[in-house]
């Protein structure tokens, strides 16, 4: 029988990882993320959920536990929100290919950029880490028809 304590208004990120399901595992379908996320956001929400999405993902970026650029790639590696590469980097201006996104293989609607949330994460977190603002952006995405997922970083 569990204690009455005190109710924690906020979550951790390492919160997130403490998983108790026997059965089930750490695991959901990829159909489940992208019913939320396309569905549920993207359909459901006013501006196709822009605004919620950017809340969200910079929410969820401040949180990871990183301390290089390098481990945030890496994290998106590992929760398998896609594999990200370095195409360019100028210094001030950083652009990030993202192969494997979850909307690859979606049916392609020219003109319609889905992965705002991918990129408010690396917001959020690329902010927390330089300690400024930076602003990411996404350019080009499977569901348009491009090859990959783009975001472009300034910092």
């Amino acid at each position: 029988m569990k204690t009455n304590q005190a109710v924690t208004e906020t979550f951790t990120f390492e919160d997130m990882k403490k998983i108790s399901r026997s059965k089930l595992g750490n695991s959901v379908p990829i159909e489940l993320y992208r019913a939320i996320r396309l569905i549920g956001m993207y359909q459901g929400l006013p501006m196709k959920g822009r605004a919620t999405t950017m809340t969200l993902g910079r929410k969820i970026g401040e949180s990871l536990p990183i301390s290089s650029a390098e481990e945030l790639l890496d994290l998106f590696r590992e929760l398998k929100i896609g594999d990200p590469e370095v195409v360019s980097n100028d210094g001030n201006k950083i652009h990030i290919a993202v192969k494997d996104c979850f909307c690859e293989g979606l049916p392609e609607i020219n003109g319609n950029l889905v992965c705002d949330l991918e990129g408010a994460i690396m917001e959020g977190a690329l902010s927390k880490l330089y300690k400024k603002r930076v602003t990411v952006r996404e350019i080009k995405c499977n569901v348009n028809g491009d090859d990959c997922c783009e975001y472009e970083i300034r910092l």
